[in-house]
């Protein structure tokens, strides 16, 4: 199997899953919920000039993430529960990979860099508009999308080129790891390249705790900069934890999860990575911090008055 370019993978993780129509259906609800919480919130940084701040564009980058990773996941899994043949094209497969791939690293670098923006408004105030300034932040949103596309590349190149003896991938969706699984001979390079890029993406994970660390360290003797790490922080800081727990899930459960594991266990660790950290990171933000929420609850209001004028004609 040597010309990887035409074969088709089988996904034999969705052959056991049922029931098959109802899972469609919430999946499709959950996919749907996740746009519509994402969208609000990237609408209201967009449409409000008062959230014209980095904090917020770099909230509203997190969530365009959110939409790109689920992209690469919902359709083609709704598509594969309402379909009597779970196949793939090579080329849909490692498509599926590198999208939600480089969506976790996005989501990785997204992080760092907020972490970054919440020290320097905490720890050097006065310095703040001329660090943080515009060409910074165009800089950090180019980085963040950028440096996860360059680190994804080399590992889907490598993979794609891998000898095939087998083409049944054990999952509910391409995973890059799966299909190494199913090389004739063993998949060093991936296996190297891939522990480097956890370690350089744990390193980030690192990176906003040392920051947060300092934060700690401002704000114990001022009650202002309490309040400001409270505000901010605290969402961000559980956005991480929250990602960061679930991204190891994934991984152990990939590399070392048994079929000993009761069926609704494989499938919840499998897809838990598409539902929580979208889902609760547009939330978090847009309830936690005060000036979001605000500003939420204000379009809310308009259309319903709106509403209400229509109906009244």
């Amino acid at each position: 199997m040597e010309n990887n370019s035409h074969i088709i993978f089988v996904l034999s993780g969705m052959k056991d899953l049922r029931p098959r129509y109802p899972f469609a259906v919430l999946s499709l609800f959950v996919y749907l919920l996740i746009v519509l919480v994402n969208l609000m919130l990237i609408f209201t940084i967009l449409l409000e000039k008062s959230l014209h701040e980095p904090m917020y564009i770099f909230i509203c980058n997190l969530c365009l993430n959110e939409l790109y990773g689920t992209t690469g996941f919902y359709p083609k899994f709704v598509y594969d529960l309402l379909s009597p043949l779970h196949m793939t094209s090579s080329v849909g497969c490692y498509t599926q990979i590198f999208v939600i791939y480089t969506s976790i690293m996005c989501e990785y670098t997204t992080l760092v860099i907020m972490a970054y923006d919440r020290y320097v408004a905490i720890c050097r105030p006065l310095e703040y508009h001329k660090i943080i300034g515009t060409h910074t932040v165009a800089k950090a949103l180019l980085y963040s999308w950028a440096f996860p596309f360059i680190v994804g590349l080399p590992n889907i190149i490598t993979t794609s080129h891998l000898q095939l003896c087998g083409l049944e991938i054990d999952k509910l969706y391409c995973d890059n790891w799966s299909v190494v699984k199913l090389s004739c001979t063993p998949g060093t390079a991936n296996n190297v390249y891939g522990f480097i890029v956890i370690c350089v993406f744990l390193a980030h994970a690192v990176i906003v705790l040392l920051s947060y660390q300092q934060l700690i360290v401002a704000c114990r003797n001022s009650a202002d900069n309490k309040k400001k790490f409270m505000q901010t922080c605290g969402p961000h800081l559980l956005s991480l934890m929250n990602f960061t727990i679930t991204v190891l899930f994934d991984l152990m459960f990939s590399r070392y999860g048994s079929k000993d594991f009761p069926e609704h266990l494989r499938n919840f660790f499998q897809v838990e990575i598409f539902v929580i950290p979208p889902i609760f990171n547009p939330l978090m933000y847009g309830f936690k911090l005060a000036e979001v929420r605000k500003r939420l609850f204000q379009k809310c209001n308009k259309f319903k008055m709106r509403k209400k004028r229509i109906f009244a004609q």
